[in-house]
């Protein structure tokens, strides 16, 4: 199998490096420096005391590449379609788009270039970091979910079937799910609520679970996304999650989550996929969300200050 993976992040990086083991990869990203590092170092990938190093190739432009069977798009979501529209040369009719990128919606940009059966949806419980551009920490291991949004055929399931084992053989535990829908809404409920809430807060997430006014502020988040997320057929009890999500705080209350990072750096974040995908998800419903509302103005404000 031929891969493409869009975004040499640090999870780019992590699913790239890995999966060269086992089919052919290789690399697309934009920054020529970051490229030429990586084509001349190769990629360190770390794990505790272990290190493991993988010679992959990298590029920036793949104008000279030929189809392949699946990309995979680990790139910020506000540059997905400008990433897939200058690789177009490597969309065949049998290529299937995945996407590991936070937040929902992303279909609605990969319907530009693909139809609903080559489109398939992913969720990560990995963690990763970078220590410089060709070297990472997999600083936490975890299930790779992934599922198409189109129908079922016998040739699409197999193609699926196929990558989940790719995955598996490069020691990425990997389900795949009829039901996907409802595995990115549950991990919506941390990224839209305590995950956010933690970077407008510029604290680790543990204070969110510590801090009593911060908490009540993220319960009013997991409340209107247990609301919306029923109104899209995913059914979420707030207790539930409350607990869920308190406890996920105090297992790493050190953590620091993507939006934080980018606000911390003075880079974009991808809220408007993330908290901004449960308002536009209200406003199809005919609901008011008014505390994912004021996430969002309060995160776009801290990027513009």
């Amino acid at each position: 199998m031929k891969i493409a993976v869009l975004g040499p992040g640090s999870m780019g990086l992590l699913y790239g490096s890995k999966l060269s083991g086992q089919a052919d990869v290789f690399l697309v990203g934009n920054n020529e420096e970051h490229i030429r590092l990586i084509n001349k170092n190769g990629i360190t990938v770390k794990r505790g005391k272990e290190m493991s190093h993988y010679n992959i190739r990298a590029v920036v432009s793949a104008a000279d590449e030929e189809p392949v069977d699946l990309i995979m798009l680990c790139t910020k979501a506000y540059v997905t379609h400008d990433a897939l529209d200058a690789c177009r040369n490597l969309i065949g009719k049998d290529t299937c788009l995945l996407t590991l990128q936070n937040g929902l919606g992303h279909e609605d940009i990969l319907r530009d270039f693909t139809d609903d059966e080559h489109i398939l949806i992913g969720t990560t419980t990995l963690g990763s970091y970078r220590v410089n551009s060709y070297t990472i920490v997999n600083s936490g291991l975890g299930e790779t979910v992934i599922g198409r949004i189109g129908e079922h055929n016998k040739d699409n399931d197999a193609k699926v079937g196929q990558i989940a084992e790719i995955f598996e053989k490069a020691g990425f535990p990997c389900k795949v799910t009829d039901n996907i829908k409802f595995i990115v809404w549950n991990k919506l409920m941390i990224n839209a609520s305590s995950s956010v809430l933690s970077g407008v807060l510029g604290k680790p997430q543990g204070f969110v679970a510590e801090n009593m006014y911060a908490w009540d502020i993220c319960c009013d988040l997991i409340r209107e996304l247990c609301d919306i997320a029923g109104g899209e057929g995913c059914r979420f009890e707030f207790a539930e999650q409350a607990e869920r999500i308190k406890n996920h705080l105090k297992a790493a209350p050190g953590g620091y989550t993507s939006i934080y990072s980018d606000l911390q750096n003075k880079r974009m974040t991808e809220v408007d996929y993330i908290s901004g995908a449960v308002v536009r998800a209200a406003h199809r419903q005919g609901k008011k969300v008014p505390t994912h509302e004021l996430m969002v103005k309060l995160v776009h404000a801290l990027e513009q200050a």
